[in-house]
């Protein structure tokens, strides 16, 4: 079987501090996503681990450390509780657009006000307008920024609330990065509100999974991503259904069968 493109070098970046786990390191193996068959490459990396940002794809690569565990909801037996019942219809009217990946200055200044709101002197703290504009812009895969909106005024656009910077990949919807007015006390939960829709839309779509990123056993910034089940984890034997009692031990090592 011939690859259908060329076979990616990977390479490992050099140990800095843990944004989860205070005292430890993190370390990540990465590769370039470039070319006609960009796509096709990140889908393949997604289905073992990978993340994308920017025109990269990487993965956890710690040295003496697993805790990072790839997550993905399995869209099909999502069944939401009461809690998240009240969610979707406490914010039901809100307008969902798939917008393309254009950053605007109205999505920056909701992503600061976030940032300030949830996680000041974080590693995205210093990012500039034109930081941003390349976190949304250089994508070279099928990318969008979801917008939710408050209802507008006669036919004009409403107040934007949330924002996602969102990949669809061939068996499912990425969300690489979402954000939200953390301060409105009128809409609270609406995080978890963006996760249900992007389940909801991707099952209404065909689309078997929505991918969460990395959930970290023992970080409470993790946490939520449990609450979406079924949930599935990417361990040294495949994709499982999620228990939060077992000890998971994730597949870190890139398994460049599944690339081809």
């Amino acid at each position: 079987m011939t690859a259908p493109f060329r076979y990616p070098r990977f390479f490992v970046t050099s140990p800095s501090p843990c944004p989860y786990l205070p005292g430890r390191e993190e370390r990540k193996v990465f590769t370039e996503l470039n070319g006609q068959h960009a796509s096709e490459l990140n889908d393949a990396l997604g289905r073992i681990g990978f993340r994308r940002s920017q025109s990269v794809a990487y993965r956890p690569s710690c040295a003496g450390c697993t805790a990072c565990v790839s997550v993905r909801v399995v869209n099909d037996g999502f069944r939401p509780n009461a809690t998240q019942r009240k969610l979707l219809k406490r914010h039901s009217d809100l307008e969902v657009h798939a917008c393309r990946p254009w950053a605007t200055g109205e999505q920056f200044q909701l992503l600061r006000r976030y940032l300030s709101a949830r996680h000041p002197g974080g590693g995205m703290a210093a990012m500039d307008e034109s930081d941003y504009a390349d976190m949304v812009e250089q994508s070279p895969v099928n990318s969008f920024v979801i917008e939710y909106r408050e209802p507008g005024i006669d036919g004009g656009r409403g107040r934007l609330v949330g924002a996602c910077i969102t990949d669809q990949q061939a068996d499912g919807l990425s969300m690489i990065y979402s954000f939200f007015d953390a301060d409105d006390t009128s809409r609270p939960g609406l995080g978890n509100y963006i996760i249900m829709d992007h389940i909801l839309r991707a099952r209404a779509a065909g689309l078997a999974y929505v991918y969460l990123g990395y959930w970290v056993k023992g970080s409470d910034r993790m946490a939520y991503k449990t609450r979406y089940r079924p949930l599935e984890v990417l361990g040294p034997d495949g994709w499982s259904a999620f228990d939060p009692d077992s000890d998971i031990v994730p597949d870190h090592a890139p398994r460049m069968r599944e690339l081809v």
